[in-house]
């Protein structure tokens, strides 16, 4: 009898109701944003469909999308980095610093000359040991995110200007007797006719999400992002998960200094100025939240779509860089303001 009342019981339970259509808009919105831009501008903008302006705009989104991704990592923990930007400026000037000078040992009065993936490995590995010591400063000595950041935004950029007197190093081309030649073909070369960094974006974007999706490090992320007492608790070691997060989004942004600076043959000391406000733009477009645990890598390429296609249609139409600042400005807070709305739906179903 008392399994029929069960059953009974079961049969008459209301159904879990299912996702609302602004729930389902509100998800979507980064891909309908996408697609709005897009029909926006090839209205608007003569020649933005064109396959010229496609290639140089791919080549402007995989910047922004590639220090995009390093930063979703940072955020899906809860925390943020401001200094991607500088550290992009100072990793193309530590690379043009190398092809021009060497290294010069000077007790033996002598100069190494390291090749151009000697250079690339070096300037990665400087951009890892800035983000080596944001972490250390954010989980070991447990300053906010925002500060430590900030406060490495400024020492970056200081150490890039101080690297050569705020002057560029032009014509990073190398010299045939030294054998460091070939370093532009990271930022100018092509590949079946698709631009290298492009393709370089393609595997970051693999690898970013391997690593969310398949692995412990990505879970324990998600972990620690999502309830980071409870994470300390079941024995995850929080500190190093949040120095990792930040190694990572170091070398992404030196990634994107190298491509800059190879893509120009030359690495000035300003390069990378605001562009960190475009990476956590793409990033909060993407879906991902600022309080950490959500937030995916694909929402994030379709965020710096958005932000590139967005970049580039302003620049068409004529519209002056201080305005464009104030629009993805302006992008940023209306992508949080969707997100907490979203949110809130989420706890009254």
């Amino acid at each position: 009898m008392a399994d029929g009342n069960m059953v009974e019981a079961l049969s008459i339970a209301p159904e879990a109701p299912g996702p609302r259509p602004l729930q389902i808009l509100l998800k979507l919105r980064t891909f309908i944003a996408l697609i709005a831009v897009i029909v926006f501008f090839s209205l608007v903008a003569p020649n933005f469909l064109s396959v010229s302006n496609f290639v140089i705009m791919m080549k402007h989104i995989s910047i922004i999308a590639i220090l995009a991704l390093g930063m979703t990592f940072v955020i899906l923990t809860g925390g943020i980095d401001l200094s991607v930007g500088s550290i992009a400026g100072l990793s193309g000037m530590v690379a043009g610093f190398l092809l021009l000078n060497g290294i010069p040992i000077v007790p033996f009065g002598t100069v190494l000359v390291p090749s151009v993936p000697e250079v690339i490995l070096l300037s990665l590995a400087c951009g890892g040991l800035i983000g080596f010591l944001n972490g250390i400063l954010v989980a070991r000595f447990n300053v906010a995110p925002f500060i430590a950041t900030l406060g490495m935004l400024y020492i970056a950029r200081g150490a890039a200007l101080l690297i050569s007197g705020g002057t560029t190093f032009p014509n990073l081309v190398g010299h045939p007797d030294l054998g460091n030649q070939g370093f532009p073909i990271l930022g100018s070369g092509t590949i079946l006719g698709i631009p290298l960094p492009v393709l370089i974006l393609v595997g970051v974007t693999l690898l970013g999400m391997f690593v969310t999706q398949r692995t412990t490090f990505g879970r324990r992320v998600y972990a620690l992002g999502g309830n980071e007492r409870a994470a300390y608790l079941s024995g995850l070691r929080t500190g190093r998960l949040k120095i990792a997060v930040y190694v990572i989004s170091g070398v992404c942004a030196a990634l994107v200094g190298l491509i800059i600076a190879s893509d120009l043959s030359a690495a000035h000391p300003a390069s990378g100025e605001t562009l960190e406000l475009s990476a956590i733009a793409a990033v909060v477009l993407g879906g991902a939240s600022l309080s950490g645990g959500r937030g995916t890598i694909i929402g994030t390429l379709t965020g710096a779509c958005v932000i590139g296609v967005l970049g580039d249609g302003m620049v068409m139409m004529g519209i002056s860089e201080f305005w464009q600042m104030v629009i993805k400005g302006a992008v940023i807070v209306l992508a949080v303001m969707l997100d907490q709305f979203q949110a809130s739906l989420g706890k009254e179903v």
